[in-house]
């Protein structure tokens, strides 16, 4: 499901108070341009060291107390906590009475909806949930970095604008994803951006071992391009043996990896078995030559 902007002729949202339960990298940022929006973020939760130092970055002078204060006087309660974390905490902010009828209940989880704030739901509350597309680094570096950034909004159809002109006002780009395809789609960004991070820091560790002083100065323009081809073009962005059906290169690949990390040259072999399936699929490698690359890579499976 896709939508838009809210158009220039809608309401902005009614300045609203805000709590912030748990001030971790995202909920201190988005508490942050919230109030920067014009809300008023009320209160705060934090619990470890960091997160308190975060929020008197980010939200200076906002009180930190118990999420049950928190939520119970605020119109916006943002529930930023580990995904995890989430089912227990709205179940037992509920069960306090710390929720109130009419009062908005948001989340910025990528991986769940709104189901899963249901026991708010059941006492009245309206549930929204907001998750940016971006990694935080809980500065405020951030806030610059949420201008244009896009927002999954699942909620039911008649919040649905409300959460739109939420998204908007801290300089979002929302889209509507569907309840049943959070999952799918949480799965989507995490696995990629994660996996450049583990895959660019392994690359960087393995150019120290050739003795290459600044690997950092070799990975960027490479993935740079590579990252600039892949949006642009998809798979026939490929580029490399794999593509190309060079079973010889890629068997010495497998080899100098496993000497010096088994665990780097599986995840090699497990990307290149995928590689290889979409570039044949995308007519990039020839079913002659992907033949031969297979081998290479069944045999380093087993």
């Amino acid at each position: 499901m896709s939508s838009s902007q809210p158009s220039a002729g809608r309401a902005r949202p009614a300045r609203l108070r805000v709590g912030v339960v748990g001030t971790g990298r995202v909920g201190a940022v988005l508490g942050a341009a919230l109030r920067a929006a014009g809300h008023s973020v009320t209160a705060a939760s934090g619990v470890s060291e960091a997160s308190r130092t975060r929020a008197d970055a980010l939200l200076p002078g906002v009180p930190l107390r118990d999420p049950r204060e928190v939520v119970a006087d605020v119109d916006l309660a943002l529930l930023a906590v580990p995904d995890d974390d989430l089912p227990a905490l709205v179940e037992g902010l509920a069960a306090t009475g710390a929720v109130r009828p009419g009062q908005l209940i948001a989340h910025p989880s990528g991986r769940h909806g709104v189901a899963v704030l249901e026991p708010a739901t059941r006492v009245g509350a309206l549930p929204l949930a907001l998750h940016p597309a971006m990694t935080f680094t809980g500065t405020s570096v951030d806030l610059a970095r949420l201008s244009g950034c896009s927002f999954a909004v699942t909620a039911p159809a008649a919040l649905v604008p409300i959460g739109q002109a939420l998204v908007v006002e801290m300089g979002g780009e929302p889209q509507e994803v569907a309840e049943e395809a959070r999952p799918l789609y949480h799965a989507a960004l995490a696995s990629a951006a994660n996996s450049i991070v583990t895959l660019v820091a392994q690359s960087n560790e393995l150019l120290a071992r050739c003795g290459v002083e600044h690997p950092a100065r070799f990975v960027a323009p490479l993935l740079g391009a590579a990252l600039d081809g892949a949006l642009r073009s998809g798979d026939a962005a490929l580029t490399g043996p794999v593509a190309r059906g060079d079973a010889g290169t890629v068997a010495a690949h497998v080899r100098e990896l496993s000497a010096v990390s088994p665990e780097a040259a599986a995840a090699y072999v497990a990307l290149a078995r995928l590689q290889a399936d979409r570039a044949l699929a995308a007519g990039l490698l020839s079913p002659e030559r992907a033949e031969a690359l297979l081998d290479v890579l069944a045999g380093s499976r087993s």
